[in-house]
């Protein structure tokens, strides 16, 4: 479990840095675009959890602490949690990198926050929204019209 859990962040590493280190490089754009990026962390979490689906499920249908606590305490249940919030975390930061991306939201700005999605999801997925909602409060005040926004299939 050791090998899988170290390696599993190359699955998504390369993706992170390019949206924050290259955000205008037209290639980093046309990558996020694909949800595809989001596929081989989540057929590695498939991989994990299959084989342990009898033990995973009926903790995840009827959740307890004590339950998910055991889960998560051992190795294997580790990985398959990191590997959870890995590509989790890799969805909304494709989607916040995207959306600020058509905002037009300085890149300079959306590096800490990525970063942040990077290393604690929810929080830099919550200061995204504070930030989105500053930047369209310091749009309308300066009487730009609205933010484009494009239609994405997923």
């Amino acid at each position: 479990m050791d090998g899988i859990f170290g390696l599993s962040n190359f699955l998504v590493l390369p993706f992170w840095g390019l949206m924050i280190f290259l955000p205008r490089y037209r290639w980093t754009r046309r990558i996020m675009e694909s949800p595809l990026v989001i596929v081989a962390p989540a057929l590695l979490y498939t991989a994990l959890v299959l084989p342990a689906i009898r033990e995973v499920l009926p903790i995840v249908n009827r959740p307890s602490l004590p339950a998910v606590a055991s889960l998560l305490g051992s190795p294997a249940g580790a990985t398959i949690g990191w590997v959870h919030f890995l590509a989790f975390d890799l969805f909304v930061g494709r989607w916040v990198y995207l959306d600020s991306r058509d905002r037009e939201i300085s890149p300079w700005l959306m590096a800490p926050v990525l970063y942040l999605t990077l290393m604690l999801g929810p929080m830099g997925f919550l200061l995204y929204l504070a930030v989105r909602a500053m930047a369209a409060r310091s749009a309308r005040a300066r009487g730009e019209p609205p933010a484009r926004r494009r239609v994405e299939e997923v």
